[in-house]
């Protein structure tokens, strides 16, 4: 029985959890001599990856995977324990979709600039995901607005959200039909509780936030894949609060912001980094107004800071 091909649905470090085409789960792990292509990474394989197994033990339910089928893209963010190398978050993902909130706990926009960076990188389309709008007063409700004008004019989808209130919850739940979505965001934005809603029956844990440092508990450790319906699929990320950019030359950043793609080929110099140099178009647009002052520091930030965490 070999050439199987299935679909990683959960990784728990050395085994995988994979879905045969016939619906059928296995438990399964790497082929000893298993050779790598693409990123180095502390883990090879990651959830949404389709590979091809051969069964091991028929009584057991276990496979080796052989092979990995090459990815259409991948988010990868930098490993928070190996210098130098990279997590991959999930694989052949259709969109991705980024819970944030302005309290309990508090989104930066510098975290949200580096996620939206790393799906540019693949053009994967982002939706931002604005949650616990009951929390909020009327000054922070304009901020919320604010925020969501600037990065509804640079192409990213919006949808405002409030659980208590049911405020954007059918539209939340008409997102995923027939894609593989990655939900990510900070421990503690409630993407649990939106989950549940979604999709009662996965019952995903939810947990309180913690009163320490307003950050989260982490309810999930690895990247999880769940079956919502035929052809829909979704990826529930670990709780990040550290995102660091992997993989992007500091020549190509500018590119993965499209306020500053856009003006690419108006700068005097064609290597121009966008920082000090003469007659730049980014510098003179920023000067203007017409690029945020949030989203050039973020710029400067994943351009000066090879750990990017802020």
């Amino acid at each position: 029985m070999e050439g199987n091909k299935g679909l990683i649905m959960r990784s728990t470090g050395s085994w995988y959890e994979i879905r045969s085409e016939s619906g059928k789960v296995f438990k399964g792990r790497l082929k000893g001599k298993f050779k790598l292509k693409g990123p180095k990474t502390s883990n090879p394989v990651t959830v949404g990856d389709r590979v091809i197994y051969a069964v091991e033990d028929e009584a057991n339910e276990t496979v080796v995977i052989e092979e990995i089928i090459p990815r259409t893209n991948y988010i990868i963010r930098k490993s928070v324990h190996k210098t130098g190398q990279g997590q991959l978050m999930a694989a052949n993902v259709d969109q991705a979709i980024f819970v944030m909130t302005l309290k309990s706990p508090k989104t930066s926009l510098g975290f949200l600039d580096r996620f939206l960076v790393t799906a540019e990188a693949f053009r994967i389309p982002v939706t931002i995901v604005f949650n616990k709008m009951d929390l909020l007063n009327e000054e922070e409700e304009d901020q919320i607005f604010e925020y969501a004008a600037l990065y509804q004019e640079l192409g990213y989808g919006i949808l405002f959200t409030s659980i208590p209130r049911s405020q954007g919850v059918d539209e939340f739940k008409a997102m995923f039909a027939g894609k593989v979505s990655l939900l990510a965001g900070h421990s503690g934005v409630g993407k649990s509780s939106l989950l549940n809603l979604v999709s009662p029956h996965l019952n995903i844990k939810v947990k309180e936030i913690s009163d320490f440092a307003q950050k989260g508990v982490h309810t999930t450790t690895y990247s999880t894949m769940w079956e919502l319906g035929p052809e829909t699929y979704l990826i529930d990320s670990p709780g990040i609060n550290e995102l660091g950019v992997m993989e992007i030359e500091k020549e190509e950043l500018s590119h993965y912001f499209p306020e500053m793609r856009a003006l690419i080929g108006e700068c005097k110099f064609n290597n121009c980094l966008h920082i000090s140099e003469p007659a730049c178009a980014v510098l003179k647009a920023f000067e203007a107004g017409d690029i945020a002052h949030s989203r050039y520091l973020s710029y400067l930030s994943i351009f000066e800071n090879n750990d990017n965490r802020r």
